[in-house]
């Protein structure tokens, strides 16, 4: 028998391989980085450029994208007018990262304003918004908050559609994070009731509104996230809105957001004394029935 050595590439074979490869890797990677830049421009592109004020409350946001570069496209903050003299304001989160789930954000955001103009009640804005986005057959859905504050009586009115509870404070001291019932996500199932909230807002404070990636990290409790901005907001109450957004912005440096992230703060002066407060000027707050029947808080 004669043994024989297997062939074994020359250098010249080798390098020519090894040029194919790295083209090959070349491409999958520059390809990915295009999509992730085409995701990040129309995300920026359909982020309002401002956002509406009115005497007695200001509006700041901030939104940053994924650190890995690649889970991005999802989240949004907007606001608007809405009749009445009134404004309202949005955040929340689309479920998947490409330019698919930034395209429907900017769905999601027109649906809201368009029923907004015609619908006062957050609740009822909502409900309508889910059932055109179930009508159009997509296989995401999105998380949301919606907020309407009408500036003539000093009442905020808010609904949840399964998205993160906001985070309040006053000057006087007083503090909480919303968990206020709500309902499922927008686009995951019909016929739904969103509970409303409402809030008197009595004295000057600030709400902030977040979507998870500021909060919640792959090692990092949403709980502790939750807790952090709390202190920040307790600190700040009333304050500049924008220079709020920014720290509660740094929140998300310390999760190493997986996710993208959006903040979405709203200071405002106090409404005078609510019938009812003894005084004290701390919030009325009412919640109207939702899908799991009336709780009051």
């Amino acid at each position: 028998m004669t043994w024989r050595r297997p062939h074994r590439p020359d250098s010249a074979d080798l390098l020519t391989k090894l040029g194919q490869l790295t083209a090959r890797a070349r491409e999958g990677a520059e390809l990915q980085q295009a999509r992730v830049q085409l995701a990040e421009a129309l995300q920026r592109e359909l982020l309002p450029a401002s956002l509406p004020a009115l005497p007695g409350l200001r509006a700041a946001a901030r939104y940053a994208p994924a650190r890995r570069g690649l889970d991005i496209g999802g989240d949004w903050y907007d606001g608007f007018r809405v009749p009445g003299g009134a404004l309202a304001f949005s955040i929340g989160d689309v479920q998947g990262h490409d330019v698919a789930a930034t395209a429907f954000m900017g769905q999601v955001r027109v649906c809201l304003r368009a029923v907004g103009a015609v619908v006062t009640d957050p609740g009822e804005v909502l409900g309508k918004a889910n059932e055109v986005l179930l009508a159009m057959d997509s296989e995401l859905f999105a998380t949301c908050t919606l907020l309407r504050f009408d500036p003539h009586t000093g009442e905020l009115a808010s609904a949840r559609a399964g998205h993160v509870p906001s985070v309040w404070a006053t000057v006087g001291g007083r503090y909480g994070i919303a968990e206020y019932d709500g309902g499922p996500p927008l686009g995951t199932v019909s016929d739904v009731r969103y509970a409303v909230t409402r809030r008197s807002l009595v004295e000057a404070g600030s709400i902030v509104l977040l979507t998870d990636g500021v909060v919640e990290g792959p090692s990092f409790p949403i709980e502790e996230g939750l807790d952090r901005v709390l202190h920040l907001v307790r600190e700040a109450a009333g304050g500049d809105p924008d220079e709020l957004a920014a720290e509660v912005m740094k929140v998300a440096d310390s999760t190493g957001h997986a996710d993208d992230a959006a903040v979405l703060v709203l200071s405002h002066e106090g409404h005078g004394a609510h019938e009812g407060d003894g005084g004290s000027g701390g919030p009325d707050v009412r919640v109207t029935p939702g899908p799991e029947g009336p709780a009051v808080v």
